[in-house]
């Protein structure tokens, strides 16, 4: 039970800490997302390979470079992350962090429609019922705004490839994060450097504070991924799912009450849709979970007899 605990500690951490993240992005609004995205990429390699080389995981960054089958995987992950990152920084910074938490909140959605097109799963009558509403509000919404939610579509796209990338490569956080951090380490610093080159760099002209803001995207991208992965090896799956949704919630009430972003009624009406789906989505897992727990309780009794 202890143990437990701790990993529900450490995984609501996690998701606290990346549902906060629009007020430490909001800090960062004097630089652009390209140049904000190049620095937490370098300071986030920077942080890993500290933490690789402390934890002594060279071993196994090496395996996973050396077997293809788990490399290219994460350097699509690599790829598709990068899009999430940049995605959202600018989000934050030109005044999306409501759509933000809608990308987040359908992810869990677009990450069950994954299995069924990719890895050939199938779903229940109440998962193509949550399915169905959540497209009706994508839908509603498009048709409010006159064009799709692209920051919440390109979010929940990013993120729901990303997690199946990550699923096929089965590499542990950091060192998949080392492998991840280091493919596209050298086109962020070509960036930094070409801005530079330009005149267009901004990290170094608002103050010494400032800087060290920027500096530390390295340590609190790093931090909640290790918070979640010691959350992972603690708690079941559906605790893990029900954390999952901290971080919109977080990021919808930032955008709504700290922010001050517009609701209208339609974008109320299409959010509430996906809360339903959510919720009828989340009903669903934990049921077919409970009994196939209890079926096999039964199951291991009837042997035992």
């Amino acid at each position: 039970m202890p143990e437990q605990r701790r990993g529900f500690t450490y995984g609501f951490t996690a998701y606290l800490i990346w549902g906060l993240f629009p007020l430490y992005w909001k800090l960062l609004d004097h630089s652009g997302a390209v140049e904000l995205l190049a620095h937490r990429i370098v300071w986030s390699l920077i942080t890993i390979a500290i933490l690789v080389a402390v934890l002594r995981k060279f071993g196994r960054v090496k395996a996973l470079l050396a077997e293809p089958r788990r490399r290219w995987p994460l350097i699509a992950a690599a790829f598709l992350i990068s899009v999430n990152w940049g995605t959202y920084i600018w989000a934050v910074g030109h005044g999306h962090v409501v759509e933000t938490s809608l990308g987040y909140f359908i992810t869990p959605l677009f990450t069950v429609l994954l299995g069924v097109f990719v890895l050939k799963e199938r779903l229940r009558p109440m998962q193509w019922t949550a399915l169905g509403i959540a497209f009706v509000a994508v839908l509603g919404l498009a048709i409010e705004n006159g064009k799709p939610p692209w920051v919440a579509i390109i979010l929940t796209l990013s993120f729901g490839c990303y997690g199946l990338a990550k699923k096929q490569a089965d590499a542990g956080a950091i060192e998949g994060m080392a492998v991840e951090s280091g493919t596209v380490a050298p086109l962020a610093l070509a960036a930094i450097v070409v801005l530079g080159l330009q005149g267009h760099a901004t990290v170094t002209h608002h103050g010494t504070a400032y800087l060290v803001l920027v500096l530390l995207t390295g340590p609190i991208t790093a931090v909640p991924l290790l918070l979640f992965g010691a959350a992972a090896t603690r708690v079941s799956m559906t605790t893990l799912g029900l954390l999952n949704y901290i971080a919109p919630i977080m990021q919808f009430i930032c955008g709504l009450l700290i922010f001050h972003e517009q609701m209208t009624p339609m974008r109320w009406a299409g959010f509430g849709l996906v809360w339903v789906a959510l919720a009828l989505f989340t009903f669903d897992s934990m049921h077919t979970r409970r009994r196939t727990l209890a079926l096999e309780r039964a199951a291991l009794t009837a042997s035992a007899v």
